[in-house]
C-alpha cells in the first residue's frame, strides 16, 4: 500500500476512516502516526525471533558495516550505519588480522568473566577473541588488538526502519503487505483520539486486531525452523 495515492493510499484511507479532510488531520500528523507504528512493528520484529534478522525492505544497503581496528583500543561504538540509520542491536562481530584473514569474535557477558575483574581480563593486547556488550551498540574487545588494521572490524546489526516523510507518495511500509492496513488504522486511531471523534472506540478494537495480526505474523514466520532446547555443561566449572 502506497503512502499517498488517489483514493487508495495510507493518507487517503486514514482520512476516510475518520471522515475528516487534510485541514483537520494533516499529512504531517499521519507521518508521525505511521512512524510511531513502524517503531512498534520494528521493535516487535527484532525481539520476536533472534534466528531471523528482520530488516526494513526499504533500506538499500545490507545491515553490515566496517570500521578500523585500532591497536590497544578496547571499546568501539556502532551508533549509525553508512546511511545514518540508528543501529539498535549488534548481532555479530568479525575481525581481520594484518594478513587479511577474518575471524569471528565470541560474545561474552560480564557474568562469564569470573573471578577476574573486568579490567584485568585479557588485558594484554593480542589477537581479539571475545567481545562484551556495554550497551546495544557499544562493545569491548578482549583482548584489544595489538595491531591497527584498516577496516578490520566488520559488524552485523539490526537498525531503525526507513521512516516516512511528508513528501512521500509511492513509498510503501517496509514490512509484509499483509501488515500495511495497520498503518491506516494506527493513524486513524491517533486522529480520532486527538480530535475527540466518536469513532475512537471501534478504532481501538481495530487497532488491537492489527496488533495481534502483526504479532502472529512475526511469531510464526519461521515455521520451517524447529526451535530446539539444548543444555551445555561447562566441564571446567563442574568440579
Amino acid at each position: 500500500m502506497q503512502f499517498s495515492a488517489t483514493g487508495s493510499g495510507i493518507v487517503e484511507q486514514t482520512r476516510t476512516f475518520i471522515g475528516v479532510d487534510a485541514n483537520k488531520w494533516p499529512t504531517a500528523n499521519i507521518v508521525n502516526s505511521c512512524n510511531n507504528w513502524l517503531d512498534s512493528v520494528t521493535g516487535y520484529a527484532i525481539g520476536a525471533d533472534r534466528r531471523f534478522k528482520w530488516d526494513d525492505t526499504n533500506h538499500t544497503k545490507l545491515p553490515i558495516g566496517t570500521t578500523d581496528l585500532t591497536a590497544n583500543q578496547r571499546e568501539y561504538s556502532f551508533l549509525t550505519d553508512e546511511q545514518g540509520n540508528r543501529i539498535l542491536t549488534l548481532t555479530r562481530i568479525d575481525w581481520k588480522d594484518s594478513t587479511g584473514q577474518w575471524y569471528q569474535l565470541k560474545e561474552l557477558t560480564d557474568e562469564k568473566i569470573s573471578p577476574q575483574a573486568l579490567d584485568e581480563f585479557e588485558d594484554t593486547s593480542s589477537r581479539p577473541i571475545y567481545y562484551t556488550k556495554v550497551s546495544d551498540n557499544i562493545v569491548k574487545l578482549y583482548p584489544a588488538s595489538d595491531t591497527t588494521v584498516t577496516g578490520g572490524l566488520k559488524f552485523y546489526f539490526q537498525r531503525s526502519p526507513s521512516y516516512f516523510t511528508t513528501s512521500d507518495t509511492t513509498k510503501e511500509p517496509g514490512v509484509a503487505s499483509t501488515l500495511h492496513r495497520g498503518f491506516v488504522v494506527a493513524s486513524a486511531y491517533d486522529g480520532a483520539l486527538t480530535l475527540g471523534l466518536p469513532t475512537l472506540q471501534p478504532l481501538s478494537v481495530e487497532l488491537a486486531r492489527e496488533e495481534k495480526k502483526m504479532k502472529d505474523y512475526f511469531d510464526n514466520r519461521n515455521k520451517d525452523v524447529r526451535a530446539n532446547i539444548s543444555a551445555k555443561i561447562d566441564i571446567a566449572n563442574y568440579q
